[in-house]
């Protein structure tokens, strides 16, 4: 329970040094809002007068303090370019990006326990130094490569969809959801390389331990041996790297939709930075690192509790 404790304690201060890193870093990257709202030809008082309504003339501190709160109150704000709560951009956009994320999330769910199962089964040095190979190939390969090759060949080439012709899913969830096969298929290869290397490993280290050679000496198949008796603890590991890989699924989530145009946050984060809009730009560098830290806090208390002896230590 002290150890829980503790862990909630760190997560506590982990947030709040990221919200005061994320708020400081806008205040000090070159351009001013005012000059991106009124133009370079406004006058100094026209920009003196804008930055008194927004609070930019404030002290950083007394501004941080006062957006924090607001904050823990649900208000992140109101957008410079736009007029309107920040938070009312952002539920429009996290819908999408939350979509994508579970859909690449699910398809390397789908694809590395077989492929990882399949890897960790193989007895051929050749076969198995092949599948290794293709395995680190595409995990080497970043998602918006792979996502570039996907609109070219899948879009342009074979006709499959259109690229940049995204459909909203409040118009047709069906084809919302084809559209996003192609970015969520980009994101879930080299995720699932990674993880087929991982469970790769760990089922070749139980399939090499004392109860398997126990199992092997009381008869059954190799494949019994493998599913019933190596899977699961070789699973554990596993676990755990995919719960810590929804972090990264979200932040490549960001990445893809550019090239796909998916209109989800990444894209408003990178107009919001464009624009100096940086309340919207906070509020989601903020939403992204607290999903960060709590997925990967969530993760080592998963790990704990499906490793009994890390619970013993």
């Amino acid at each position: 329970m002290k150890q829980i404790l503790r862990k909630i304690a760190a997560l506590i201060i982990t947030l709040f040094l990221v919200s005061l890193l994320a708020f400081l870093a806008f205040q000090v990257i070159p351009g001013d809002p005012t000059t991106k709202l009124l133009g370079t030809e406004a006058t100094p008082e026209a920009r003196a007068a804008l930055r008194s309504q927004l609070g930019l003339d404030r002290p950083v501190l007394a501004r941080y303090f006062a957006w924090l709160a607001g904050v823990l109150r649900g208000d992140f704000g109101e957008s410079y370019s736009y007029h309107m709560p920040v938070w009312d951009m952002l539920s429009d956009k996290l819908p999408l990006t939350g979509l994508l994320t579970g859909l690449s999330f699910l398809f390397t769910l789908l694809l590395s326990i077989p492929l990882g199962v399949l890897a960790g089964s193989i007895r051929s040095r050749a076969l198995d130094n092949l599948f290794a190979a293709l395995d680190q190939v595409v995990m080497s390969v970043p998602p918006f490569f792979i996502g570039m090759l996907a609109c070219w060949l899948f879009g342009l080439v074979l006709r499959l969809f259109s690229p940049g012709a995204f459909v909203s899913y409040e118009d047709s969830w069906t084809g919302c959801l084809a559209y996003l096969v192609f970015p969520a298929l980009s994101i879930a290869l080299p995720r699932t390389a990674m993880t087929v290397k991982l469970l790769r490993g760990a089922i070749r280290q139980e399939m090499e331990q004392d109860y398997i050679r126990t199992a092997r000496s009381r008869g059954g198949s190799r494949a019994r041996q493998l599913l019933w008796h190596a899977l699961p603890n070789a699973l554990i590991p596993v676990i755990t790297f995919m719960a810590v890989s929804l972090a990264e699924i979200m932040t490549a989530s960001i990445i893809i939709e550019q090239v796909f145009t998916v209109p989800g946050i990444g894209r408003l984060l990178l107009a919001s930075i464009s624009n100096r809009d940086f309340p919207v730009a906070q509020a989601i560098v903020v939403l992204l690192a607290a999903w960060i830290v709590l997925v990967n806090f969530a993760a080592d208390l998963l790990y704990q509790l499906a490793d009994p002896r890390i619970r013993l230590r």
